[in-house]
């Protein structure tokens, strides 16, 4: 139907199929490499982004480590202190 309550005579498009056809989240490459060293990161020397400095302060908070916290730390060293911590917690 149109915006005046008439039909307008063409088919419906599913938007939400072509969305997932064209979102490689949705039906990911098995043969891609998803997981990336952060060292080969090509943003991995910009500044950690906000949800990594939120996320490693309440790591290091709950791993009773404040000094894993540093606010000055790129995106790269964000990720793998948050990795350390993760596998820290585990144990």
């Amino acid at each position: 139907m149109s915006s005046h309550g008439r039909a307008t005579g063409r088919p419906g498009v599913n938007h939400k199929a072509s969305a997932e056809a064209a979102n490689p989240k949705a039906s990911p490459d098995p043969s891609d490499n998803q997981i990336k060293d952060p060292d080969e990161w090509v943003s991995g020397d910009e500044p950690m982004t906000g949800a990594q400095a939120s996320y490693l302060k309440t790591l290091s908070e709950q791993a009773h480590d404040p000094k894993a916290f540093d606010p000055d730390l790129d995106k790269a060293e964000a990720s793998k202190r948050i990795d350390e911590l993760k596998r820290k917690q585990k144990h």
